[in-house]
């Protein structure tokens, strides 16, 4: 069988907020300046929001600009942001309140609204296809074709191939999805963004990105306990026992439901270090058991953050596409945000591609004028405010780097003369086993704290278990070999769903074994594997989590 090929504009790479946005944004010029223009979605999760994960406090001034009415046009933006509590948590039952006048004014969510990021896509994603985009959800994107140094579109994966290599009798060829120009926005550390970095050198002279993984939940809790609009951050325990940096999340959302979670900086050096057991963990203190205490758990999901910032932003631009949202880094990291940043990145992407195309260009230049208009955006502007944020609080820790940060933007409003840089990337940090203390994680008890196989049943995750396996080792031997004996492979606890495990065979023989049916599709492997062996590679579409109201 051999490929379908299909000719578009524009092809943009995932359904997150930032290529609906663009995709949308290029509809609207169309409509406007009454010309034809074929724009095309192509989505790995099984729907529009299946694989769509955030926290998410929701800064709506992106969307103001992209759908001025959106409120009358029913955006499921449904609960506004009612109060900001802000914890140091200084053991596992004791905490401190800081007074609003101390937090960091990137934290203050007056005129936010705490919604579900998946839903918000689902709504976009209906708003593109009224628009005439077409969405093809349950394709993965595989490769991009790249001819003469110009990127040309992209391939979708193969279907129906088996563990071994073979064709199944189910077996369906990619298509071959060729454009004038092709959008990046898979998300954070998208692996065509990866391959795209590398092949055009676009990170020369910055800084590594830098990453953090948030795990989530969403509850249901009794209704007296229930505060609609109730914004909850904490910083400090459990993470400062492991020498970890990171905070967690409580929002109260609609439907006497609240979402919580911990985002934990993979800049740990700690290999016995589990985000997923300090998550568990952080449920016990009483600033979170209070409202979780009598509710039930009814979904689970984990996904990276890119959190670099303006000195980790690879250049955006190559012949023939654009690299955005959280695929380049576009998050703030100091508002722990990075939707509206997203959506931004990709309505100047939407109208840098209309203004080449409009006048019947041929496609596949390098589009300069995006770096222009990036530079002279608001978006430029919140994250040079920020850009001290992150190398403040990674150099001198929670309390001095989080002193002289909250200077830096509550004094200065981030203008101070002189810009940090942050050179050591996440993955090099990690110290020998043998140097660090081990870390004594508390059974789960079924009640507040759960195991991760339980944990991942709630997402929804599936994949068909007789594929080729979508996490590719560089040196097979190197796991057992090296890592092992160095770090206690590590795979076996920063992976938030047991993906990796050291299993030990009848004969006494050790094993390391994928279970790549598990893989909710965070990328933490990809980041944080300290021989950098593990690379993240589309699995066939439709696979992974399906989140509802995640």
């Amino acid at each position: 069988m051999e490929r379908e090929s299909m000719e578009f504009d524009v092809v943009i790479v995932g359904a997150g907020p930032s290529g609906l946005s663009a995709a949308c944004r290029l509809m609207q010029q169309a409509q406007q300046a009454e010309q034809e223009l074929t724009v095309c979605v192509v989505e790995k999760g099984s729907e529009v929001g299946a694989h769509i994960l955030s926290g998410a406090v929701f800064e709506p001034r992106a969307l103001n600009e992209l759908f001025p009415d959106w409120k009358d046009m029913g955006a499921p933006l449904n609960t506004p942001v009612k109060g900001d509590e802000i914890y140091y948590l200084t053991g596992a039952d004791k905490a401190k309140q800081i007074p609003h006048f101390l937090t960091h004014k990137t934290m203050h969510n007056e005129g936010n609204y705490i919604i579900s990021l998946g839903n918000l896509c689902r709504w976009l994603g209906e708003q593109a296809e009224q628009l005439g985009v077409e969405i093809f959800p349950g394709f993965a994107a595989q490769e991009p074709i790249i001819e003469d140094g110009v990127v040309k579109g992209i391939l979708t994966g193969d279907m129906g191939v088996g563990a071994n290599g073979e064709q199944k009798d189910s077996y369906m060829p990619g298509m071959e999805l060729r454009a004038k120009y092709t959008l990046f926005a898979e998300g954070c550390r998208g692996h065509i963004g990866k391959q795209l970095i590398s092949e055009f050198k676009l990170d020369e002279g910055r800084d590594p990105q830098h990453y953090g993984i948030g795990i989530k939940e969403l509850w249901d809790i009794p209704a007296e306990k229930h505060q609609q609009g109730l914004v909850v951050h904490t910083a400090g325990w459990p993470l400062t026992e492991s020498g970890s940096m990171g905070g967690s999340f409580l929002y109260h959302i609609e439907n006497n439901q609240v979402v919580v979670g911990l985002i934990t900086d993979l800049n740990y050096s700690n290999p016995h270090v589990s985000p997923f057991d300090e998550f568990q963990r952080l449920k016990h203190n009483p600033v979170v058991s209070q409202y979780l205490e009598g509710g039930k758990r009814v979904s689970y999901g984990a996904r990276a953050i890119a959190k670099g910032g303006l000195q980790s932003l690879p250049k955006m631009t190559f012949a023939g596409g654009l690299l955005i949202g959280c695929d380049a880094g576009t998050l703030n990291y100091a508002k722990i945000k990075g939707s509206h940043t997203a959506m931004k990145s990709g309505m100047i992407a939407a109208e840098t591609v209309f203004e080449a195309l409009k006048s019947g260009g041929e496609g596949g230049k390098e589009l300069g004028a995006f770096t222009d208009a990036f530079e002279s955006s608001w978006l430029y502007e919140e994250l040079h405010q920020q850009r001290n944020f992150g190398p403040l609080v990674h150099k001198y820790g929670a309390f001095v780097g989080g002193g002289l940060s909250w200077l830096d933007l509550n004094i200065f409003n981030g203008k101070l003369p002189f810009t940090l840089r942050d050179g050591s990337a996440d993955h090099a940090q990690m110290k020998p086993a043998a140097d660090c203390p081990k870390i004594d994680y508390p059974k789960p008890d079924g009640k507040l704290s759960f195991d991760k196989l339980s944990s991942v049943f709630l997402s929804n995750t599936n994949h068909e278990e007789d594929q080729q396996c979508h996490l590719r080792l560089k040196d097979a031997d190197l796991p057992l070999r090296d890592n092992l004996p160095k770090f206690d492979e590590p795979a076996q606890r920063y992976c938030p769903a047991g993906v990796y495990e050291v299993v030990v065979d009848e004969d006494g023989s050790k094993r390391f074994q994928i279970n790549s049916q598990n893989c909710v599709h965070c990328k933490t492997c990809d980041i944080k594997d300290p021989a950098q062996n593990i690379t993240w590679v589309t699995p066939e579409g439709a696979g992974g989590p399906n989140y509802p109201n995640m």
